[in-house]
């Protein structure tokens, strides 16, 4: 057997996700992709603005599974939003990992945590956008069967045609459970225990940085929120749709709104601003 851990670079002037909707369908895509392509997820979380994924399947598969996610993505974005070639240069790491080494236990851990260490929720099992709340669950996994939708309705939801299996579960709000494809029985095997599996999430660097997060007292907006405001904004201050149609003095204004009401730190003001991070620094030194 052979595993891999895909990480995606964080995008510094954009995000992939902006709604729920968007997070919907990069889970629906992660079920379809991962049944096109054919490897065996063993856990994964989407954040704002990069995604990581554990699988276990061949080098290549690996490649393709990153490259056909990205590109239907992609081809939603363009047919949401009108953006063109929105992830054609996110560049790609891939990184195999080992059984025995402990390895394969840190990069789950590490994915899982990575909510936590953004400061959005207190533990992985609260981020509903992965594979948080699959593992040692003795909640029953809710949803519909997939097949109790119409074909229409099958398609409609996953943005495929992909036939999907009987066993998936659809949750009530739209998007495929990822209890009915990942393998959740490998990963529980592989910590043995809930308190190894514990263990590996507390230990983890991104528990490590929510520790620094905490200890610098900082606040944290999802950036979905931030975004949202960032619209209204430009609104109710300027009387503009969007950050494009500011003027450079509107928009050093905005920077300074956003930093001072959501205490946002530079790099995701540039995220949800779509303004280079170098002009954000630069607008912020003139207040």
């Amino acid at each position: 057997m052979t595993f891999f851990l895909i990480t995606t670079d964080h995008l510094a002037d954009r995000i992939w996700f902006r709604d729920d909707e968007d997070f919907k369908t990069g889970m629906n895509y992660a079920a379809t992709v991962a049944c096109l392509v054919g490897v065996h997820v063993l856990a994964f979380i989407l954040m704002s603005n990069h995604v990581h994924f554990v699988l276990e399947c061949s080098e290549e598969k690996a490649l393709a599974f990153i490259t056909e996610y990205k590109r239907l993505y992609s081809r939603y974005l363009s047919q949401k939003y009108g953006t063109v070639e929105y992830l054609r240069r996110n560049g790609v790491d891939i990184q195999p990992l080992m059984l025995g080494d402990e390895s394969l236990e840190r990069a789950v851990a590490y994915v899982q945590m990575n909510c936590v260490a953004a400061n959005i929720c207190l533990s992985p099992a609260d981020y509903p956008w992965g594979t948080g709340r699959c593992f040692f669950n003795p909640a029953p996994c809710k949803g519909q069967p997939i097949n109790a939708l119409s074909v229409r309705e099958r398609r409609r939801v996953l943005h495929s045609k992909v036939e999907p299996p009987e066993i998936w579960k659809v949750e009530e709000s739209g998007y495929v459970l990822p209890e009915s494809y990942v393998n959740v029985d490998f990963v529980e095997k592989l910590f043995r225990t809930p308190k190894r599996m514990n263990y590996f999430l507390l230990s983890s660097s991104k528990a490590r940085r929510r520790l620094a997060l905490k200890e610098e007292g900082l606040p944290s907006f999802r950036d979905q929120v931030i975004l949202a405001a960032v619209q209204d904004l430009c609104q109710t201050l300027f009387h503009q749709r969007t950050v494009d149609a500011l003027t450079e003095e509107q928009r050093s204004e905005l920077v300074s709104q956003i930093r001072r009401r959501f205490s946002a730190d530079l790099n995701q003001i540039a995220r949800v601003t779509g303004i280079s991070l170098r002009d954000v620094i630069r607008m912020l030194e003139r207040f």
